[in-house]
């Protein structure tokens, strides 16, 4: 069973920085395709950011473009996302999610980490 583990999260004030780590076990790390996902409570759960198999091809959704940066270390399994500049908006349940390279599906998820930005 493939895990996926998160840490890093915490309380921070507005525009301080967290880097978000997700490690993951028993799987083929650098076969999966990996990105990071975040729910505020009463909503949705939102993409945030993706990264290709290699980290050579990277995405993240407007909101964060500038602010947050998504990379890998395949040596270590773990995908990271670095967030600058938080704003209070950033407040949600941080999960990062995998999924083979060939498929639109992600198909392991991680329990999630706490992120809470205070003004």
């Amino acid at each position: 069973q493939v895990q996926l583990v998160e840490s890093g999260g915490g309380l921070v004030q507005a525009g301080d920085s967290l880097r978000l780590s997700c490690t993951v076990s028993r799987g083929t790390f650098n076969s999966y395709n990996m990105g990071w996902f975040r729910q505020a409570p009463g909503k949705e759960r939102e993409f945030v950011a993706r990264i290709s198999r290699t980290g050579t091809a990277t995405y993240a959704t407007d909101s964060v473009k500038g602010r947050f940066t998504i990379s890998r270390d395949n040596a270590k399994n773990t995908v990271y996302l670095q967030m600058n500049s938080l704003k209070p908006e950033d407040t949600a349940l941080y999960y990062c999610a995998g999924r083979w390279y060939w498929k639109n599906n992600y198909d392991y998820w991680g329990q999630g980490t706490q992120v809470t930005v205070s003004l």
